[in-house]
């Protein structure tokens, strides 16, 4: 598998938590790709992905693009398309951003994917950091609450989304960081075959560059490789993190886009 595959099937697996979290959505396969639906009327946790053996050519990826519309259609329209620009032949890659402006969606993010066959030692000393899974309703509260204002989340939805014992339930696994008995970040971790993928990744406002994020991770990330005895770490990294990131040893493998319907 090459390395932007591995960060692809990761997001796939991490992205399935929307269509289990709330108990009203669900995680349809369809033909080359996969529609994940919450149960709620909030775009970005309903996603498509596209899926299997890449589209070949600009017409097989319009019609998937049609399936995933149509598949949505009777129950919201607010979804978002999440897009490995990798898998695509460069025609279609050329052609994707105006097919998807067609069907009334905009761009939202580029978020390079990023691979790190082992995190790189730190550069400066670490605060110190408590990280405990996500296992009782106070942890899942407190992911919820931090999801909400770090990323500008309705709090009604993160609530819905992130408080249910279900949603934690799958390989969507989630930290929480504490300092003085507070939450100060949170951090997923989604296990596959070829990698541990970071997701949700965030620090209270007041507590940013204080090292508590980079402390979080590296804590999970070292509970999940005890756990599964993988190694490997991917992500897609947004323009705040990237830095971070590149500190840490993760290298650019591949080109992810996000669009959103108007």
């Amino acid at each position: 598998m090459r390395d932007f595959q591995i960060v692809d099937a990761n997001l796939r697996a991490a992205m399935r938590f929307f269509g289990d979290a709330t108990g009203g959505g669900e995680i349809r396969a369809l033909d080359g790709a996969m529609a994940v639906y919450s149960g709620l009327d909030y775009g970005v946790f309903n996603i498509a992905l596209l899926e299997g053996d890449p589209p070949a050519g600009v017409d097989a990826f319009n019609a998937r693009l049609a399936q995933c519309a149509r598949y949505f259609a009777p129950r919201t329209m607010r979804w978002s398309f999440w897009l490995c620009e990798d898998a695509l032949d460069g025609p279609t890659r050329r052609s994707a951003r105006g097919l998807l402006m067609d069907r009334d969606f905009r761009p939202i993010s580029q978020a390079p994917g990023m691979l790190a066959e082992a995190l790189a030692p730190p550069v400066r000393p670490l605060p110190k950091i408590e990280c405990l899974p996500v296992v009782d309703r106070a942890t899942r509260q407190a992911f919820g609450a931090l999801t909400a204002v770090s990323f500008d989340i309705p709090a009604g939805i993160a609530r819905t989304v992130y408080e249910p014992e279900r949603a934690w339930c799958g390989d969507y696994r989630g930290f929480v960081g504490m300092v003085g008995g507070e939450a100060v970040a949170i951090v997923a971790i989604v296990a596959t075959a070829d990698a541990l993928g970071v997701y949700s990744l965030s620090t209270l406002p007041e507590c940013r560059r204080l090292g508590y994020g980079e402390a979080l991770l590296r804590a999970a990330v070292a509970a999940e490789q005890r756990r599964t005895g993988t190694l490997r770490v991917v992500l897609q990294s947004t323009d705040a993190g990237y830095s971070l990131y590149r500190r840490l040893g993760f290298n650019e493998v591949a080109k992810f886009s996000v669009y959103l319907t108007r």
